[in-house]
């Protein structure tokens, strides 16, 4: 008994997270190279291909992302550390693809059209601009992708989204304005993520809707909600655009 119990219990990588936020360097590091497959994986799941930890500029977005989210991680955010660094890996990886597509064309592209650019820098510019289309809807696929599994979590689905947003404007924008008020209040955020519903009677008290209205709309809110408290870059712009 005495020899079980001075063995020391290894901490749990949450845990370890929190070290490495007291300022534990030596885990800090330990944990950026253990970690190095997940990364790889995390980040040729955005690209779409084999990364090499070693060449790949992508990598290394997703090592300081990785980094980054053992930095700023809580607990409170209703998700594992794995999970919240992925996306955290994965919106920083797109942050830089964006960024890099607008510098200038894929070398794919330049390559193979380096000839043909001379000739007809026409079908260039044309060919460079489906393929920025080709790219924004894979990110926005994988977007809503991730976002349907995380309906699942909350009992939602598409179909049943279609059938209760707002027909109105003016009722969408209601009914985000909540959804932002349900995920800035640090109270109200953490009771929706442990229990997967709206606590409607704290939030009479907060907006200036009625309780049926809440009532009727705590679907859409609830999924508005969910975007809000993910790393959706796509779908946030659409909500802009809803209201």
């Amino acid at each position: 008994m005495g020899h079980r119990s001075a063995i020391k219990e290894r901490p749990s990588l949450e845990q370890q997270v929190t070290m490495v936020q007291n300022g534990d360097e030596e885990i800090q590091n330990s944990l950026l190279q253990a970690y190095q497959p997940f990364i790889a994986k995390s980040v040729s799941d955005v690209c779409k291909r084999y990364i090499d930890p070693q060449t790949d500029d992508e990598f290394s977005i997703g090592l300081l992302a990785f980094n980054e989210a053992m930095l700023s991680y809580s607990a409170d955010k209703g998700s594992s550390f794995l999970s919240f660094a992925r996306l955290v890996v994965k919106r920083r990886v797109i942050d830089y693809i964006r960024q890099e597509k607008n510098k200038s064309a894929p070398a794919s592209f330049d390559e193979p059209l380096e000839d043909a650019q001379m000739e007809n820098p026409t079908e260039i510019t044309a060919a460079k601009f489906v393929y920025s289309n080709e790219l924004d809807s894979w990110y926005r696929r994988e977007e809503i992708k991730d976002l349907q599994a995380k309906l699942k979590e909350y009992k939602l689905s598409f179909e049943e989204l279609t059938n209760v947003s707002p027909k109105h404007r003016d009722a969408r924008e209601s009914a985000i304005h909540v959804a932002k008020v349900l995920f800035s209040c640090d109270n109200l955020r953490s009771y929706v993520l442990q229990k997967k519903k709206i606590p409607i009677k704290h939030l009479i008290n907060r907006v200036d809707v009625s309780k049926k209205t809440l009532e009727r709309n705590r679907k859409y809110i609830l999924a508005i909600f969910i975007i809000l408290n993910g790393d959706y870059i796509y779908l946030k712009d659409y909500l802009k655009g809803l209201g």
